[in-house]
């Protein structure tokens, strides 16, 4: 079996001063004399017979053979931590779900989603991180995450591995303030021609299907707002900045918790969700559960 010669202390010293950009302060967090933390340095440099680290102004700044390091190193002390917790949740009984959510998936959405971890005989721990969709990938391939929840499919033929599972989805519907919709209710959606409205930036998997529905009924209305987070797009609307749109399945919260009102249905529209893994068949069994409960429940695939 062939076995690596680094030591790993010295990886994690190059790291902790990769991190801060000097010895000193790397000295500091780890607590040790700063001719220790060189002392183990110049062995790992030594032992790879590569310099990693080079003076760039008042810092030290990864060289090329540096970078390749320092990216490996991310990855070997970040399993590492996953490891030393999910070591410790055996004594708790608890299983571990990390996942990474969407920037651009409706938090409520998100909830819904996840709900259903919560009803498993075994106690499910979440560690939730938000992100962009290209950078959750990321983190996905480099198994920092169990799974990703977002609103649009892997395009395929990229560099990376990663596979997406259709989750469900809802019709759209319109809200706003009362005094907003008012103006709109009626002859709907032919109304909304000129009334302010808030949508998701270009990038979201949704807006392209927006804007054709838009084309379709002839209106133009007055776009006062893209937002690229979902959250604070919600956030403008319940503050009456403008219309906004969001899933049918969400209609009950949307009423109670932004005091917003329907203004009118857009059964064309249809968001989807999806849970993207790094393995075409998913096998956690927290995601599994996901998997049975909207399948069911209303955010399932119409036929």
């Amino acid at each position: 079996m062939k076995t690596t010669g680094l030591n790993f202390r010295h990886l994690y010293f190059f790291w902790m001063v990769a991190k801060e950009g000097s010895v000193t302060r790397a000295a500091e967090r780890l607590g040790l004399a700063v001719q220790t933390v060189s002392m183990q340095l110049a062995l790992l440099e030594q032992s790879v017979g590569k310099q990693l680290l080079e003076p760039q102004g008042r810092r030290l700044a990864p060289t090329e053979a540096g970078r390749v390091a320092l990216s490996y190193c991310d990855q070997i002390f970040l399993l590492g931590d996953q490891l030393q917790d999910a070591l410790e949740e055996t004594d708790t009984g608890k299983m571990r779900l990390t996942v990474g959510i969407s920037d651009s998936l409706p938090k409520l959405i998100a909830f819904r989603l996840l709900e259903a971890t919560q009803q498993m005989g075994q106690q499910v721990k979440l560690v939730c991180l938000e992100d962009e969709f290209e950078s959750l990938l990321a983190d996905l391939a480099l198994n920092k995450l169990d799974v990703v929840l977002t609103d649009r499919a892997v395009r395929p033929g990229g560099g990376l591995r990663v596979f997406s599972h259709l989750l469900g989805e809802s019709g759209m519907q319109l809200f706003g303030v009362p005094r907003l919709v008012r103006k709109v209710r009626r002859n709907f959606p032919a109304s909304l021609d000129g009334a302010p409205l808030l949508l998701p930036t270009r990038n979201n998997a949704l807006r392209g299907r927006i804007d054709a529905w838009l084309v379709q009924h002839g209106v133009r209305p007055d776009v006062v707002g893209e937002f690229e987070d979902n959250a604070m797009l919600n956030t403008f609307g319940r503050n009456g900045l403008g219309l906004f749109f969001a899933p049918s399945a969400l209609a009950h919260d949307i009423q109670e918790q932004f005091g917003a009102v329907l203004a009118g249905d857009a059964p064309e529209l249809r968001e989807q969700f999806y849970a993207i893994s790094n393995e075409r068949k998913i096998k956690h069994p927290a995601v599994e559960a996901i998997l049975t409960a909207v399948h069911s429940g209303p955010f399932a695939v119409a036929p």
